[in-house]
């Protein structure tokens, strides 16, 4: 099935919960597990990244992409709330709380 979100929606950096052992990095996430090495997720990621202000370059971009840490995982939405938390398949978060959706996730850690 051909994704039909435009590419500045492709990517956005990551606000939920669930991610602590991340704190302190930046991190940017897609829905749908996709394999970021292939050209045009990674350019996406660049681009992201360029507009985003995290790379100087759209050659940074796609030198900080190719450096960082990925994982694949599930998230949706907890009663309403407004940013999304790491579940697991079966929608559960680590503090036992259902989300109302689960979606695959892909996560770039910088």
């Amino acid at each position: 099935m051909r994704d039909l979100r435009t590419g500045e929606c492709l990517w956005s950096e990551w606000s939920g919960d669930g991610l602590d052992a991340y704190s302190s990095s930046t991190v940017f996430f897609t829905e749908d597990h996709v394999d970021v090495e292939h050209e045009v997720v990674l350019r996406a990621l660049a681009s992201a990244l360029q507009r985003d202000g995290s790379a100087v370059s759209l050659g940074d971009g796609y030198r900080l992409a190719e450096r960082a840490t990925v994982e694949h995982g599930y998230a949706g939405y907890v009663d309403g709330d407004i940013t999304m938390s790491v579940c697991d398949e079966h929608g559960e978060t680590r503090e036992g709380d259902e989300v109302d959706e689960v979606v695959e996730v892909t996560w770039v850690i910088f």
